[in-house]
């Protein structure tokens, strides 16, 4: 009996189980062999820069698991060496490599060290990024007294610090006319919340590169070329762990409360609910894919308030 119309092996009684049966068991099974075929990484070589965050980190050691190839970029030789242990711990292949995003030469000393141990890149996830208290409206801070400083850091890391990585591993897949792209956008970049003014404005402008690239890459080099974004609800990170919570107290600060109430699964984020998001967006799974924005918030955004 064939499911498919092709040609199949014929398959003997056994134990009871007729020939039919066995035949559907053995075409289930390998349909869920290529079900799992989809979301697999085997072989790819997946480049993450903020590698060794919070949600980084996870998201490293979730593509290792996947089978990539991973490339952990920090500035940090410590936090670095941390998540190539635990993926090469767990039996993955991982090298961690020194990197500011916000360099340019130092982005491409790190492609240039990259192509040298593995030959080329598949996989870029953009998710350098985060807040500081300065670049923060407060009690103690107001709009008009925020530094300079501080909030052309905070715009230049999250929108330069996810355009400039592109612009030179994005060229690897210009050149051979396929890759995947993943930026990493926010819940703040839909509706603006309060106080992460710099912030805020940055990962809006994530979305709007998203598109724009997903676009320029498909007409300009090849339709195998995806750029996809996931916006994150709220997860504890060291960036915005004083805005959710007391610092000396551990207690979920006002705003930490109002979010939780207007997030339907009543919880913030784990980092290792991104990781199904990102297997799927930077696999075959999503091939006809590119220039969305998907939320990962446990229903925040769905949620009018009332």
């Amino acid at each position: 009996m064939s499911f498919t119309g092709e040609k199949t092996q014929e398959v003997p009684e056994l134990f009871g189980i007729t020939k039919e049966e066995n035949m559907w068991h053995y075409h289930v099974e390998r349909k869920a062999t290529e079900m799992k075929d989809l979301f697999a990484l085997h072989g790819k070589v997946a480049v993450i820069t903020g590698g060794t965050g919070v949600l980084g980190s996870e998201l490293s050691r979730g593509l290792a698991q996947a089978g990539a190839k991973v490339v952990v970029l920090g500035r940090d030789e410590g936090r670095r060496a941390a998540v190539v242990t635990d993926i090469q711990q767990a039996g993955g292949e991982a090298v961690g490599i020194a990197c500011d995003v916000l360099n340019q030469e130092s982005l491409l000393a790190a492609k240039a060290e990259v192509l040298e141990r593995f030959g080329t890149v598949d996989i870029l996830v953009n998710g350098a990024g985060g807040n500081r208290k300065d670049a923060t409206t407060s009690p103690d801070l107001s709009f008009f007294d925020l530094p300079q400083e501080a909030l052309d850091y905070v715009v230049r890391l999250n929108f330069m610090g996810t355009l400039l990585p592109t612009q030179v591993f994005g060229q690897v897949f210009a050149e051979k006319k396929e890759g995947v792209i993943l930026n990493v956008s926010s819940m703040s970049s839909y509706q603006p919340m309060t106080n992460v003014i710099g912030y805020s404005a940055a990962k809006a402008a994530i979305n709007n590169l998203t598109m724009w690239l997903a676009v320029h890459f498909c007409k300009h080099y090849s339709p195998n070329i995806r750029v996809n974004a996931i916006a994150p609800g709220f997860f504890l990170t060291e960036q915005n762990r004083f805005l959710l919570t007391e610092e000396k107290t551990g207690e979920l600060t006002q705003r930490g409360r109002t979010i939780l109430e207007h997030t339907p699964m009543g919880r913030f984020g784990e980092p290792s609910d991104l990781v199904g998001t990102v297997i799927w967006l930077v696999s075959d799974a999503s091939k006809f894919v590119t220039g969305v924005v998907v939320p990962v918030d446990g229903g925040f955004m769905a949620f009018s308030g009332v």
